[in-house]
């Protein structure tokens, strides 16, 4: 299912022209028009889900596989030290395209790109409290 009015729907079914890596009949690896590095790619399913948590989990692996892929072909092109596979679901985390999508970075030893968050801690009973909390869930 293609959404209308989504444009990583567009770039995923070649509606519009991009630098694609790679293609297959469910997905497109395109390059990111914004890279946070040379060589940063994402993995777009050619079927509309908002984001990881609506999306099915034969997606999902399939995805995961394939930015792994995605990320060792990376290593090889460019010799680059490390890989990010990243993935936002929702405005608060980050998301800013709601298409599923994945994040492949490739890393270098002292690079300019950053991911940051404040560490936090808690106590032994306040961690087995959330872990029960989300074990309801399950």
């Amino acid at each position: 299912m293609i959404k209308d009015d989504c444009i990583f729907c567009k770039l995923a079914n070649g509606i519009f022209d991009t630098n694609t890596v790679y293609e297959d009949e469910d997905f497109r690896v395109i390059l990111d028009i914004e890279p946070a590095s040379r060589g940063h790619a994402l993995v777009l399913p050619k079927k509309h889900f908002a984001n990881a948590l609506e999306a099915d989990d034969e997606t999902l692996g399939a995805a995961m596989k394939l930015a792994a892929r995605t990320g060792r072909a990376l290593k090889e092109a460019f010799g680059c030290d490390g890989i990010n596979i990243l993935q936002n679901n929702g405005e608060a985390a980050g998301q800013t395209v709601f298409h599923l999508h994945v994040h492949v970075i490739p890393r270098w030893e002292k690079d300019t790109v950053q991911f940051e968050y404040k560490k936090n801690s808690f106590s032994d009973e306040e961690m087995k409290a959330t872990a029960a909390d989300i074990g309801k869930y399950m």
